[in-house]
């Protein structure tokens, strides 16, 4: 990874929150369900793990929905791992989700 800061863009036509890393593009992909962001797939190219990528792309959906007063399904096992690292993201999770 260079020494630039990693640029988050939330690409919502493809509904997922996306960066250009070394060997192609990181994401973390949603469905929109009412005022749910049900987080269900998390991928960072070989090239560019280890290097807290998915970590910044999963912490900009999670700052999106507490912009926005959405709730958080963590479908996505990495999603659900970030937040049982991070107490202060439990307030987010929907009704009925768990971690």
């Amino acid at each position: 990874m260079t020494d630039s800061p990693l640029q988050v863009v939330h690409n919502e036509q493809a509904h997922r929150f996306e960066a250009q890393v070394p060997g192609g593009l990181a994401h973390t992909d949603y469905r929109r369900v009412g005022s749910t962001l049900e987080m269900v797939h998390t991928e960072v190219p070989p090239e560019a793990a280890g290097g807290g990528v998915a970590s910044k792309i999963v912490k900009a959906a999670l700052d999106y929905a507490t912009a926005n007063k959405l709730t958080i399904m963590p479908r996505c096992t990495y999603v659900r791992s970030y937040m049982q690292r991070h107490p202060e993201t439990h307030v987010l999770l929907a009704p009925g989700a768990s971690l």
